[in-house]
């Protein structure tokens, strides 16, 4: 199944993505994709309404695309877990997960404008995972029955507060708009192997991440295991698994981008998405 959410900010309505291409409203089965839908086995209910076979409430086709779930508990963020980026990043590569959190109120829509905040905005494409139950203390043997599904993530950072403002990713990661997700989530059997995905990215039609997630340093049910030794994962939460080399950082020269710029990025599987950077004026 694809998972979507159609609407204006705030307000939007679940629904299907079938593959011709209609957007099927699912509000007789939900009110939203939230914490309670997959808690309380919505995914099972989802697919039994799909079975039926009575899939006619289709939602307005032109209307914005939101984010494919509601805001969830939390979205933890994983660093340097792509060999070829640690290297870019003149970093070795970690002996375990580098974790960090990004705030949730950064989600926005995937072709919602990207909001920057000064001068050392940077990209980065990533394959996201979207948490089914509550999880804690698994084996990476386990992970797979944790997992709702999958989704496309531009995990956006401000360099500035990074690197000249005392270091914290938390502060540079969690800026609004800094999140956005989809166009989809699709449900764990559509990605029967999420580490070996091919994702990229572009600025302005320029191609500057092109990588697969085989070049992960620990891969989905490693990163979702060493997670769940630290936290308990909610339904719904999001963990982002890292970004492949050729972020603006690690260009030479550097590279941010600046008002009018056009990213484009996708993983197979996993759509596309688009944002248009605008300066924030307040």
């Amino acid at each position: 199944m694809k998972l979507i959410r159609i609407g204006p900010d705030g307000q939007e309505k679940p629904g299907l993505l079938l593959n011709d291409g209609r957007r099927i409203d699912a509000s007789l089965v939900t009110d939203d994709y939230n914490e309670h839908f997959f808690e309380q086995g919505g995914l099972a209910k989802l697919q039994a309404w799909i079975d039926t076979g009575v899939l006619k409430d289709e939602l307005d086709p032109n209307a914005r695309m939101g984010p494919p779930i509601a805001r969830p508990s939390k979205i933890v963020c994983v660093g340097l877990n792509y060999a070829l980026h640690a290297k870019e990043s003149g970093m070795k590569p970690p002996a375990e997960p580098v974790l960090f959190f990004k705030a949730s109120s950064a989600i926005c829509g995937p072709y919602d404008d990207l909001i920057i905040p000064g001068d050392k905005t940077d990209w980065e494409v990533e394959l996201a995972v979207v948490i089914a139950k509550r999880t804690r203390c698994i084996t990476p043997e386990d992970a797979l029955d944790s997992i709702a599904g999958y989704v496309l993530h531009n995990d956006y950072s401000e360099r500035e507060s990074q690197l000249e403002r005392g270091g914290q990713w938390v502060k540079r990661k969690s800026y609004d708009t800094f999140a956005p997700l989809g166009p989809f989530l699709a449900t764990a059997d559509e990605i029967p192997d999420p580490n070996n995905r091919k994702l990229w990215l572009s600025v302005n039609g320029t191609t500057l991440q092109n990588s697969t997630t085989s070049d992960f340093i620990f891969d989905v049910w490693e990163v979702i295991s060493y997670t769940s030794q630290f936290m308990t994962l909610l339904p719904g939460d999001v963990i982002s698994t890292g970004t492949p080399a050729g972020v603006g950082l690690g260009l030479n020269p550097q590279r941010y981008l600046k008002p009018g710029d056009i990213i484009e990025l996708g993983i197979d599987g996993l759509g596309e998405a688009r944002q248009v950077a605008r300066a924030r004026h307040s």
